[in-house]
């Protein structure tokens, strides 16, 4: 049964079977079939995109997930992008569950914002005819940061994973009342929060753990040497010298002994804080470890680390294809999100509000 009005398109790029995957589901909750396109590799690694249906006057959605692969990842989704928009199609939104390079959206020393970049490519405009090249509008999910929306000049739908997790641990864990919610650093404690309120749990926060990488000088302003100069500077004038960080013993504060701990966060790539945080609570008392999060990226050996650690299950989403690391690590599990994609599209495509699907959600989800 088709739950929308006319003109409506959904392609799928190649970077990964599972885009594929997460597009046909979407697809047959929306009652429509899936756009015909060829995406596919040159020998010299150049991307080809052939659209093989008219899209003039319609709107297209396009689904990517991010593979392996990021940067050929981001490449089909502009090729795509861009043959839809000089196929003249009335607006183009693309779906991206994970939007790629959302960690690097801090200024580093002598770095760039690379989140940046990444959003002024996809939605471009041209200045001399005062249109726009590329994307009308973004379906996405749980960014890194918050703020990256204003990257965009275009509308920006950041949706929220935090109901289906929020389902999975009252329906998949039978004794969650004697849960704890666990934030593995600070920074992670409002999310943390978040959950603890709407589950009635407790909440518990590990302090003094070895600082992530992308937390280390986050900006400029690491950048002067830590001696003093007084050559080139007024006596008057001398810089206060930077104190050097240090790291606390690792505590906890919050007790989780003889409790269930659940780890909450929205990214899993490098799993050496989890494992490490996983010890601490076993080592606090807790019985059972489970960690939860939107994106599972896995990269690496991590399915292998998981399953040597004291972590019990890791539950993530589809919105990033892990089908390998499942087969590596049974502790991995997916929770399908493909049913909030497909009513974005929904209601987007038919000038619907967009309010119903934010309902009781916090800025801190």
């Amino acid at each position: 049964m088709n739950h929308t009005k006319g003109g409506l398109v959904i392609f799928t790029a190649n970077s990964h079977p599972s885009s594929r995957e997460l597009g046909k589901r979407i697809a047959e909750r929306l009652g429509v079939e899936l756009g015909k396109v060829q995406v596919y590799q040159e020998p010299n690694r150049e991307t080809r995109v052939q659209i093989q249906e008219s899209v003039r006057g319609k709107d297209v959605f396009v689904i990517q997930t991010v593979s392996k692969d990021v940067n050929t990842t981001i490449m089909e989704m502009l090729i795509m992008v861009y043959a839809c928009r000089t196929s003249c199609a009335r607006s183009i939104t693309g779906v991206l569950p994970y939007f790629p390079y959302s960690k690097q959206c801090k200024m580093r020393k002598r770095g760039s914002i690379v989140s940046k970049l990444i959003a002024s490519m996809m939605c471009q405009s041209c200045p001399t005819q005062h249109v726009c090249v590329g994307l009308t509008h973004l379906i996405t999910m749980d960014l890194h940061q918050k703020e990256i929306q204003g990257f965009f000049n275009i509308p920006v739908d950041n949706l929220r994973a935090s109901p289906f997790l929020l389902q999975y641990i009252q329906e998949e864990i039978p004794d969650y009342r004697n849960a704890v919610i666990v934030a593995k650093s600070p920074a992670s404690a409002k999310r943390a929060q978040s959950f603890a309120e709407r589950l009635r749990l407790g909440i518990a926060v590990i302090h003094g753990e070895a600082q992530d990488a992308e937390s280390d000088m986050v900006d400029g302003r690491h950048s002067p040497p830590t001696v003093k100069t007084t050559g080139a500077i007024h006596p008057s004038m001398e810089i206060p010298l930077l104190i050097p960080k240090e790291k606390p013993p690792i505590t906890v504060v919050g007790d989780v002994g003889g409790r269930i701990a659940i780890i909450v966060d929205d990214i899993i790539d490098d799993v050496d804080s989890f494992v490490a945080a996983a010890e601490t609570l076993k080592e606090r008392g807790a019985y059972k470890i489970f960690v939860m999060a939107t994106h599972g990226i896995l990269s690496s050996d991590a399915p292998r680390f998981i399953e040597e650690s004291a972590i019990d299950e890791v539950v993530v989403t589809n919105t990033i294809p892990h089908e390998l690391q499942k087969l590596q690590c049974p502790k991995i599990k997916t929770v399908d999100i493909s049913m909030i994609l497909s009513e974005a599209i929904r209601r987007i495509h038919n000038g619907e509000s967009m309010s119903y699907l934010f309902r009781n959600i916090g800025v801190d989800d």
